[in-house]
């Protein structure tokens, strides 16, 4: 029996790629497909289509609305948009305690390679007390830092509990960054790139970059699929394609 899935954000760069791959799977039925002036009461679908999951790949200011609004009608939801800072996703997390029913995963980046990335930037990271985050985007990426980049951060900073926070830059130090729970990113956004993300870790003679570099839209298949396979069986709220794949 296919999972009946509503795309909202369905005519963006990541929307139309899950688009074609939810109309490609035997498993998964595309029931509707929102964009910027549909209403939010069609990604409920219809009487006798009735979505089952959303995805919700639109923007960050409405994200949450979005997510809301989908729980609000029994959904599960698949979170895709940037913006997801730990500091947004604590009342969604106290929301899911009320609705043991549901499920909400947020995926900040579907690329398998970028979550692999993460996680051995977090497992580094308690080894070596420099640690700052270069990341680059398409110049229409209207977010910075990336939902990658504080994931990433939040993640490292999670694994240092036990060594304490990254040397931090020195507050009149304005080019080195914004930080994100205690580490520093740096934001580029540039025509010609899609996503990339260094993670560069320095020590006493030494120093480490764990980059991820994607160059096809194409790279975040595999995990849009995997989250939509993984949404109906969600319950309360999971962060991160790490999760999904055990890492």
């Amino acid at each position: 029996m296919s999972i009946r899935v509503a795309v909202v954000g369905a005519t963006g760069k990541l929307g139309s790629v899950a688009v074609d791959l939810i109309e490609a799977a035997p498993d998964l039925e595309l029931v509707a497909a929102l964009g910027s002036k549909s209403d939010l009461a069609d990604m409920l679908g219809t009487e006798a289509a009735p979505s089952e999951v959303v995805l919700d790949v639109s923007v960050p200011a409405v994200s949450p609305t979005i997510v809301d609004y989908a729980l609000d009608a029994g959904r599960n939801v698949v979170v895709g948009t940037s913006g997801w800072s730990a500091a947004r996703l604590a009342p969604l997390g106290a929301r899911l305690r009320d609705l043991p029913e549901l499920g909400v995963i947020v995926v900040p980046n579907f690329s398998l390679g970028s979550a692999l990335g993460t996680a051995f930037a977090a497992t580094a990271a308690k080894y070596f007390d420099s640690i700052e985050i270069v990341e680059a985007h398409a110049a229409s990426k209207i977010d910075s830092p990336s939902g990658t980049a504080v994931r990433t951060a939040e993640l490292i900073a999670r694994a240092r509990d036990e060594r304490g926070p990254v040397v931090a830059p020195h507050t009149d130090q304005r080019a080195r960054g914004q930080q994100v729970a205690g580490v520093a990113v740096h934001s580029l956004r540039l025509d010609g790139v899609i996503a990339k993300q260094s993670v560069v870790l320095g020590g006493q003679g030494e120093t480490l970059t764990i980059t991820h570099d994607t160059t096809d839209p194409r790279a975040y298949a595999a995990g849009i699929l995997h989250a939509l396979r993984s949404a109906p069986a969600a319950r309360g709220l999971t962060v991160g394609l790490d999760q999904l794949l055990g890492l």
